[in-house]
Order: C-alpha cells, then structure tokens, then sequence
C-alpha cells in the first residue's frame, strides 16, 4: 500500500466527495464516496472524517454537493438552499473551528457570483483550492517546527494529528514528518486516545505504514513513560486555539500538558492560523459531549454496568502556561500568546 502521506484524506472527484471511512481503520483501508451533502454532514458527526483541518475542508465540499444538488434557478434561491445546507453541516461538530471557517469562507465567495452558474463553478473551485492549500499550509507548518527537534528525540503525540486529519501530511505529524526529511532520526510515542482510540487506530497506522519507530501506550501510562525518561518533547494538534494561547484538543490533551510541565518537556501544539479563533473567549468555547455508550463499552463488547452516569467530553482546555510554542504556517507562536499570536496573522496579511 502506498504511504499515507500519498493518501488524500478527503478529494473531489468527478462532483462526488470522496473519504477515507476512518472508523474502519486501522482494519481496513475503505473508500467512500458522496453526492449529498447530508452524507457529508453525517460522516462529519460519526466520525468518518475527523481532525479540525479535513472536517474544514469537508464541510467546504459538502457546500460544493449543495450547490449541484439545488433546484434553484435565480442567485438567491441558490443562496438560500446554501445557507440551510451551511446549518446542517455546521451543527454537526461546535468545538472545532475549522468547520466554521470552511463553510464561512465558501458562502462569502458564492455571495459574490451573479448567477446560478457563477455560484456553482465558484463554490466547486474555491473549495477544490481549499483542499490543495491544506497540504501546502502543513508542509510550511512542518518546515517551522523541525528545527524544535533534535535527532534521536522520542517524540510523544495524543489523539490523531497527522495525514488522517488533514487533506494529507498532517499538522503534529507533519512536523514530526518534517522533522525526519531535514535528516534527524526520530522515534514516536503514540496515546491510545480513549474512548475512540485515535491514537492506536489511526496515528500508529499511519506512521508504522511510514516506517517509523512508534510505540503505543495506555493513555495512564503517560506519566510512567516521562518519569523513565523515555520523552523528550511532545506535539499535538488542536481544535480550536483562542487569541490568548488556549488549545482546545482531545480529551486528556490537558493531563499530557500538566505532566510535561512538571517533568521539565517542552509541549508544542502544531495548528493552522485557520485553527485559531481571535473572536471567542476561551470560557465560551462549547465542549462537545459525545453519548455515553463510547466508554461503557469497546465495539459491542460491555465493560460497565447498565444505566451507569458517564461523562464524555469529546475535548480539553489546555492553558497558555503549559505551551512551549503554537507551530503555524507563518511562524511560531511563544509567550506572551496574545501579542505573538498577533504578529502572526498581521504576518499573514
């Protein structure tokens, strides 16, 4: 099989939308392909596609199915059947930030065409760019956070940052990618990811198919491994990043943080500027809850009693003071957050 890396995530393809079913992997390697946006809206919320920047660019494309799946025939009906296909997409999935831009980012470009064709043809090639600038914006990201890392480094990463979360290439594994073509030797260390097991699912597939040396672990063993000294840095991607240098991330992103800190190992977030919201404010960020039967049980397997309470937050808040450095495509963000967060999009202007 050809490296993930080659793999594109999300494409378009001859007006159908086309996936990578990750809630197949890392057992099997499935295609699926859609012509509906509403596929799009519910492979967005099951999961099938995940990761802020590949759910960024999908909802762009599930705007893209809208657009020929209208019957409108004036400007403004077009406009309107894409506004109520904007809510559905956009309901599906509140933390991550991308899937706002994207879809925000295509109805200003349809807002400009003059007619029913001009908006077709618009929304398909501004979300088609989309896709290809993704790839590109990882590859700068990696450029940026290589020199953070140092040959024979043990690298540990939570969740799935990589290409499966992006068009390709990946944001964290990106840099880590990177890291490896500038020539140093790297060996991962990978988090299961409970309760949906992003990490041995899907990071640990991606890079074994790369050929690195990657070690899976228990998301408690997290403290053992840095105690041992088997860490040296760690990288993770993000959700959602506020002006004032908060990270949204999966689940348990904060505990890795908190036992970086306390042993000493820079923690480095790898995120687009796409990623980083400069509006909300970190306590008005909305947390997904995501349904109780993902911990009560492991495929149809039970492992808790009937009727138990469970508490699943799809994501944690990880605060400035536990971040070495917010990697982006214009640079590296340090603290003070605010003020170098800004620098960055001033750059990007």
């Amino acid at each position: 099989m050809q490296n993930v890396t080659g793999l594109r995530t999300v494409e378009w393809k001859n007006n159908k939308v086309i996936m990578i079913e990750q809630t197949k992997l890392p057992n099997e390697l499935v295609f699926v392909e859609y012509n509906d946006f509403h596929q799009v809206a519910n492979a967005i919320k099951t999961l099938i596609v995940r990761g802020a920047p590949a759910i960024g660019v999908s909802g762009a494309f599930g705007l893209g199915l809208a657009v020929l799946q209208s019957q409108a025939n004036t400007r403004d009906e077009l406009i309107s059947d894409l506004e109520k296909a904007r809510n559905i997409l956009f309901a599906t999935r509140p933390t991550a930030v991308n899937l706002g831009w994207g879809l925000e980012k295509i109805m200003n470009v349809a807002k400009t065409g003059e007619s029913v064709e001009q908006i077709r043809e618009l929304v398909i090639s501004t979300a088609k760019k989309m896709a290809d600038e993704d790839i590109e914006i990882n590859k700068a990201m990696g450029k940026n956070g290589a020199p953070l890392f140092d040959n024979n480094d043990t690298i540990m990463t939570h969740c799935n940052a990589g290409a499966l979360a992006t068009v390709a290439y990946g944001t964290a594994l990106g840099v880590i990618r990177a890291t490896r073509e500038s020539g140093k030797n790297v060996k991962v260390i990978a988090t299961e990811t409970r309760p949906i097991q992003q990490g041995s699912r899907l990071t640990t597939f991606e890079l074994k198919h790369d050929g690195f040396d990657v070690s899976l672990i228990p998301d408690t063993a997290v403290g053992y491994s840095m105690a041992n000294g088997l860490v040296n840095k760690v990288i993770v991607g993000a959700d959602r990043i506020v002006k004032t240098g908060h990270v949204f991330n999966k689940i348990g992103t904060y505990q890795v943080a908190t036992m970086a800190k306390q042993h000493g190992i820079p923690f480095y977030v790898a995120a687009p500027l796409s990623t980083i919201d400069m509006k909300t404010k970190a306590e008005d960020v909305i947390i997904e809850m995501r349904k109780g039967s993902e911990v009560t049980g492991i495929g149809e397997k039970k492992t808790a009693p009937d009727d138990i309470n469970v508490i699943n937050p799809a994501f944690d808040m990880t605060p400035p003071e536990l971040i070495t450095g917010i990697i982006t495509e214009k640079g590296v963000a340090i603290a003070p957050y605010e003020e170098s967060i800004q620098k960055l999009f001033e750059a990007n202007n």
